[in-house]
């Protein structure tokens, strides 16, 4: 905090002259940016939509109720097959997950220079591609269905377990490790008794939390051919359905909220 003296008098600055004209520098290049975005967002915004849009949207809702409660029933297969999707997807990533975590913690990686590049990329690339993205390429690639659904859920997934996994890894008790060392065992015993019993709770906590974000995103895959209850909401919206959406969404909803708070309760049990 510089100080500048008048006489005998002290006056205490939070910034010197320099700083304080750089700060002023940073808000007018930030104000300077958000003018400029601003703009090229209105330019391309028709606002007599944007200013209709809560007449549209309180019309949508009356269209909505009362909801259809009798397309329920058409409602459980789908939801079945969401939770699949999410559960066969979560299996296969945390499957694929634990080798990978592996190869990029430093403390177990075979090689720091070669492979774990090469498992950070990994992790990287499927954390980067939403499942919806997954889903769109690998429709197109296999087909519309469930198994495409799985398996955009199962990639995306990756990456987050991985991640998380991984950093747990890293940071494990290495003064275990090093005692198992020292009783003569091997690569195998060491990875079984000295660094896995360390990780497992982490890695069931991360699968569990996966899965929860799993349910989530396996809503909306349908949206794109890759099955689920989002099919049923895709077809509903096309053919403007209003009571049938609403059963959707809320069916949605309590899905979502059933699988909180199973994930709550086994994380507590494990953790």
């Amino acid at each position: 905090m510089p100080v500048k003296q008048q006489g005998e008098l002290k006056i205490w600055q939070r910034r010197t002259s320099t700083q304080q004209w750089l700060n002023w520098a940073g808000w007018l290049t930030a104000i300077a940016i958000f003018t400029y975005c601003w703009q090229l967002v209105s330019d391309k915004t028709v606002w007599m939509f944007v200013w209709d849009a809560p007449n549209q949207a309180s019309d949508m809702a009356s269209r909505m109720v009362p909801p259809k409660w009798g397309y329920m029933n058409d409602l459980w297969r789908p939801v079945w097959d969401t939770i699949n999707i999410a559960t066969l997807g979560t299996m296969m990533a945390v499957v694929m997950a634990f080798p990978v975590a592996f190869l990029a913690a430093r403390n177990t990686t075979p090689s720091v220079r070669f492979v774990r590049p090469v498992a950070l990329f990994i992790i990287v690339s499927s954390r980067s591609i939403n499942s919806l993205l997954w889903a769109l390429m690998l429709v197109s690639i296999i087909g519309p269905g469930i198994l495409a659904g799985v398996i955009a859920i199962g990639l995306r997934s990756i990456g987050f377990c991985a991640k998380l996994l991984y950093e747990a890894i890293e940071e494990i008790d290495e003064t275990q490790v090093e005692a198992i060392v020292a009783t003569g065992a091997g690569g195998p015993q060491v990875l079984n008794f000295g660094i896995v019993p360390q990780i497992l709770p982490a890695f069931a906590g991360i699968s569990v939390f996966r899965w929860d974000i799993n349910i989530r995103e396996s809503t909306v895959l349908g949206l794109v051919g890759a099955g689920g209850i989002g099919l049923q909401l895709n077809a509903s919206i096309n053919t403007v359905s209003w009571t049938q959406v609403s059963v959707i969404l809320l069916v949605i909803l309590a899905t979502v909220i059933v699988s909180e708070w199973v994930s709550a309760k086994v994380r507590h049990a494990i953790i």
